[in-house]
């Protein structure tokens, strides 16, 4: 799966799709993308150029913290806001009109769905990536995205193979070792993966995570791992589609190997994953062995079978109003201990809005490219509202000058977003929950942000900052809409381990 910066197709790699060598293409928003038309363009472009086809074009549109596919498709909140809504029907329709939207565009494979467990907070490639921390819930939302996105055409990819929750660290920046052992791997990480194959997920994604009660190894990542892709996935799990690694730039699988691309296709890796940094063209790594070349042609026989829907599709009023409506589902009060919600003011009185300025925690994010919202939704529900953006890691003055601010106001909406990540913000949460000033606090992103600062009396968790998810946040808070989210993982002060 080739992969290249630009958003018109490159000579060099219309050259290279000529060749059988090469399954597909892997998209990325930093390097490819503009707007819907550029990129129906860019994949005709694509198809046109490929030896066999339909060539396998692929990218990570997960929704939530992870939009690969830009600003123009509906902005869905991601998969730990299906977990707080916790209704397959709805995780069912949100990926089928994930996949019309992509399909549309030219995309025919979505590295989603995550089916690891959010079960250590302090791992920041995941967080709201995840549906949850419960394995049959987080299963059962797995299998329904699954069948989502594949009744529209475009095939699921499991990730990451065998379960990347319990990593204590991003394997984008090391490779990661987890010691749980394998009964408790049956029990726990590998029951999403049962799901969603059984659910019939055409690819999977390994991860470049060592796991020595599977391979005997703490140096080996399971995507390059024999005992893990062939004796677990394949004959345990009894998986019948592509394997395909996590991306090749990742210093989690570059960690001790030589040669990690002939590595992972000597473990048995179907697919190897290229990226703008490790474009994979001129390498001769193409397979001779007939298994792999057969689930290929498998999957692009049933990849032809579906029609492209119209552009038109992309960023529609039907999918906008299910954006919507996962939206509303979502929002999750844990907290009201003094009955401070729904929030009930006079015309005159003041509302100051704080929100850490959208950032990425991890490469696989997008989150950066979305403004901060929620003080325009506020102000949408009452006019009288101060909008404050900050640091994600506020100095001393900056929380001096907002806690001055907050003085001066009626009512405080505190955002943080990954707080037990970031001393600072929950430094800031402190002082200005301090003051004594009625205060909602709410975890904008990861939902293990309330330990930090447990004297908060009222708080919400929303599960992302997208657009639609601000607006039901502030409907919420001000009694429009009634809060029926509900946790979908157990808050506790996050312990390195």
């Amino acid at each position: 799966m080739v992969a290249f910066a630009g958003t018109l197709l490159p000579d060099e790699v219309r050259v290279a799709l000529g060749t059988d060598t090469y399954a597909g293409v892997s998209l990325f928003r930093h390097a490819n993308v503009e707007s819907p038309v550029q990129v129906r363009a860019l994949t005709d472009a694509l198809q046109a150029a490929a030896r066999v086809r339909p060539l396998l074009i692929a990218t990570d549109q997960e929704g939530g913290q992870l939009n690969a596919l830009g600003d123009g498709p509906t902005p869905f909140a991601g998969a730990m806001a299906l977990g707080a809504a916790d209704d397959e029907g709805l995780a069912e329709r949100v990926a089928a009109a994930t996949a019309r939207e992509m399909r549309a565009l030219g995309v025919n494979v979505s590295y989603a769905p995550v089916c690891d467990l959010a079960t250590n907070p302090l791992n920041p490639a995941l967080g709201i990536r995840c549906f949850g921390d419960e394995p049959e819930a987080v299963g059962r939302l797995a299998a329904a995205t699954v069948r989502g996105l594949q009744s529209e055409g475009v095939a699921a990819t499991v990730k990451h193979f065998p379960g990347l929750g319990d990593a204590p660290v991003d394997t984008h920046h090391d490779l990661a070792v987890v010691s749980t052992g394998r009964a408790e791997l049956d029990a726990r990480e590998l029951l999403p993966f049962r799901a969603a194959i059984n659910a019939g997920a055409r690819l999977a994604m390994s991860a470049h995570l060592a796991v020595p009660a599977l391979t005997g190894s703490a140096d080996v990542p399971a995507s390059l791992s024999d005992a893990v892709l062939n004796g677990l996935l394949r004959d345990d799990l009894r998986f019948d589609g592509l394997t395909i690694t996590d991306a090749l730039d990742m210093a989690g699988v570059n960690a001790g190997v030589a040669d990690p691309l002939a590595a992972a296709l000597a473990a048995g890796e179907d697919l190897l994953l290229g990226t703008p940094v490790v474009p994979l063209l001129g390498r001769d790594l193409a397979s001779t062995e007939q298994a792999p070349i057969a689930r290929l042609a498998a999957l692009r026989e049933w990849l032809a079978g579906f029609h492209q829907p119209d552009l038109s599709v992309v960023g529609c009023a039907e999918h906008r109003a299910l954006a919507d409506e996962l939206a509303q589902r979502s929002i999750t009060l844990v907290r009201d201990d003094t009955g401070l919600l729904p929030l009930r003011l006079t015309p005159e009185q003041r509302v100051l809005v704080i929100q850490p300025r959208p950032n990425d925690l991890t490469p696989a994010d997008t989150t950066s490219t979305v403004p901060a919202l929620l003080a325009e939704a506020v102000r949408r529900q009452h006019p009288a509202t101060d909008g404050a953006s900050v640091a994600p890691e506020p100095g001393a003055a900056e929380i001096a000058s907002l806690r001055a601010l907050a003085q001066r106001t009626d009512l405080v909406i505190l955002g943080t977003d990954a707080a037990h990540l970031r001393p600072a913000q929950a430094e800031l949460a402190r002082a200005i929950l301090g003051l004594g000033r009625p205060t909602v606090t709410v975890a904008l992103r990861t939902p293990w942000d309330l330990p930090t600062y447990p004297e908060s009396t009222t708080h919400v968790c929303s599960f992302g900052v997208l657009a639609p998810t601000m607006a039901a946040l502030a409907a919420a808070l001000f009694g429009e809409r009634a809060f029926t989210g509900r946790l979908p993982v157990r808050l506790r002060q996050p312990v390195a381990h």
